[in-house]
């Protein structure tokens, strides 16, 4: 089976704001003129696209042959969408959570009402308030089937790559949750923790009130595949999840399916199979470029080793890092990994030592490969890591407990100016010096 062909695709949410920095709910606006200027470049409207609130927008990427590829179209992307911004008097606030308080308004879709219906009102208003980064990596084609998940008659090679690439991104959502980490600040407060991982997946054994805080079947990590049968189970095991959350909101079932939704739609899991033919890893904390490029690297580079070597991926008891041999990669179990390590990484960080270890052994099991040379800048000298949460810490360090409008605002002004001057000064570079540019600035 030839695997050089597989695709790449990207999605990245952002937060609509006015030139103060107050959220904007003209996403309509941003979005007819984006498309037509889509258009005019060549490019399909659909790489603009609406969210389930008025003030959130996103851009998609055509799919990629790889990564000099996605890289080009990204920038070309945000460009056109910065552009259309500065057009309109608004701008886009690229990290993960607003700092401020802020009122969502939700679109009126059937849709988005049965989820608000489904999970509560209130809690589902936090999907509102929160914007990821979105990773799609192609799988072998014709093995996904809209209705169960995995076809019956794909090969047994399809199979395997399939299952092993589900695990190593399972096994990577710990370490994108702990690099990823943008904004520190969720209404107005800071608290130590990942924001959009606490507010958005939520915890019940942790007690983080999330969207999905009681259904992690739903909205959290589910747990490795043994074999790909293990996988449709966990697919259908979500799927009625979802409909008995409706059962218990008295939302009639039919309307799931008559508002578009369908056996792979019911979920909205760090990690997916989509209807499109693609793993679609969803973990990641929306972020400048530069970071966003640097992780993207990270996760192919992981990848592509494990499809071109032919590793198969296996979960350990008592193990807290990856090793590998020349035919497996052995990783953290699924006890370990959503619980102590996922705890760690929510809370401290890259402080954590735990965490520090597990993403100093992914770095190396990486950089054994084609990359080693730019995707060791992931690490200085000393070991640690930087994230854009700890630089904007840094650069807005919190007087009292709660942000006041003024500093909120200018917050969001300066994270607007840092995407800005990105886009621009990563546009301005060669693809390859993009990316290693993106690779130098995670750490100083």
């Amino acid at each position: 089976m030839n695997q050089d062909n597989r695709r790449l695709g990207l999605e990245q949410e952002f937060f609509l704001v006015d030139a103060e920095g107050v959220p904007s709910n003209r996403a309509d606006d941003f979005l007819e003129a984006a498309k037509a200027a889509a258009t005019e470049q060549g490019l399909p409207d659909s790489c603009f696209a609406p969210e389930f609130v008025k003030n959130m927008v996103e851009i998609n990427t055509i799919p990629a042959q790889n990564l000099t590829e996605l890289t080009q179209e990204y920038l070309k992307i945000l460009k056109i969408a910065l552009a259309i911004a500065k057009q309109l008097d608004l701008r886009l606030y690229p990290l993960s959570t607003y700092p401020l308080h802020l009122m969502p308004v939700m679109r009126d879709k059937l849709n988005y009402h049965l989820q608000g219906r489904t999970v509560g009102r209130e809690r589902f208003k936090n999907a509102g308030k929160c914007i990821g980064t979105h990773l799609h990596l192609e799988l072998p084609a014709g093995i996904i089937d809209r209705t169960v998940g995995i076809a019956y008659g794909a090969s047994a090679e399809a199979r395997a790559e399939t299952l092993n690439l589900y695990n190593l991104l399972t096994a990577l959502d710990t370490a994108l949750i702990a690099l990823s980490r943008a904004c520190p600040f969720f209404e107005g407060q800071v608290d130590g923790m990942a924001t959009r991982t606490v507010h958005y997946r939520g915890s019940d054994y942790f007690g983080w009130e999330g969207v999905y805080t009681y259904l992690q079947p739903v909205g959290g990590l589910m747990p490795y595949a043994d074999r790909i049968e293990d996988l449709i189970v966990q697919h259908f095991h979500r799927y009625y999840t979802w409909l008995e959350a409706m059962d218990r909101a008295d939302i009639e079932r039919h309307l799931f399916w008559e508002s578009g939704g369908e056996f792979l739609t019911a979920g909205w899991n760090p990690l997916r199979l989509n209807r499109l033919g693609t793993v679609e890893l969803r973990g990641m904390d929306s972020n400048y470029p530069e970071r966003t490029l640097a992780l993207i690297t990270l996760v192919v580079s992981a990848a592509n080793r494990v499809r071109q070597e032919g590793l198969t991926v296996k979960p350990q008891p008592d193990l807290q890092i990856f090793e590998w041999s020349d035919s497996q990669l052995n990783v953290p179990d699924f006890n370990y990994l959503n619980g102590e390590l996922l705890y760690g990484a929510v809370t401290e960080g890259v402080n954590s030592k735990a965490v520090a270890l597990y993403l100093d052994s992914i770095l190396e099991f990486v950089c054994q490969g084609n990359d080693a040379k730019v995707l060791s800048k992931f690490r200085t000298d000393q070991g640690s890591y930087r994230t854009t949460e700890a630089d904007l810490l840094q650069a807005f360090p919190p007087v009292t407990e709660h942000l006041s409008r003024q500093e909120g605002l200018h917050l969001v002004r300066h994270c607007c100016d840092q995407l800005e001057a990105q886009v621009e000064q990563l546009s301005q570079k060669p693809v390859e010096q993009a990316i290693e540019t993106s690779l130098d600035q995670v750490l100083s």
